[in-house]
């Protein structure tokens, strides 16, 4: 049996759901984005994107731990 997923990724699939696009797309754009720092990337996301706070905060935080980001 596999453990529930915790954390940013526990998102994921309501994040795919809600808003048509995988995380790896979101995450491509979160690497190449003109922004570095995690608020600054969470803000961008919801004026550019319309992500809601908590979706953005998830796969912001989630793709910098995955690339040693600020």
């Amino acid at each position: 049996m596999t453990a529930p997923v915790k954390g940013p990724a526990s998102y994921f699939p309501s994040i795919e759901k809600k808003y048509g696009r995988p995380i790896a797309e979101w995450q491509e754009l979160i690497r190449t984005a003109p922004l570095t720092r995690h608020t600054e990337l969470v803000n961008w996301l919801k004026t550019e994107h319309g992500l809601g706070h908590g979706h953005a905060n998830a796969l912001v935080a989630h793709t910098l731990a995955g690339s040693g980001g600020a």
